[in-house]
């Protein structure tokens, strides 16, 4: 199976679910599991219990969603494009928006 096309640090879009059309940074790839968490989307509350390090209480936790439920952000136009990837005169391989061939990361 191919590696992720998408990163820790990348700007995605939601495509399908509950928090469909919100943007957000990609906080963890899990590519193990093909999920990604993203900032601010498919947010559940956990009940905490107090210990000597954390406050109890109910805190609000992001949790992993699939990968083919989000898209990449063009940089140019900031509307969901699909992933390529290219290699440089240089030898070295970058990952490119198929929506407008701008370089990403």
């Amino acid at each position: 199976m191919a590696g992720m096309k998408i990163k820790k640090g990348d700007t995605v879009v939601v495509l399908t679910g509950r928090d469909k059309g919100k943007q957000g940074s990609v906080l963890r790839a899990i590519p193990t599991e093909n999920r990604v968490v993203v900032q601010g989307v498919n947010v559940a509350k956990r009940h905490q219990r107090q210990s000597a390090t954390a406050q109890g209480g109910i805190v609000e936790k992001e949790l992993p969603i699939h990968v083919s439920n989000v898209s990449h952000i063009d940089p140019k136009d900031k509307k969901p494009t699909r992933i390529g990837f290219k290699v440089m005169k240089d030898g070295s391989k970058v990952r490119v928006a198929k929506r407008s061939g701008e370089v990403i990361g």
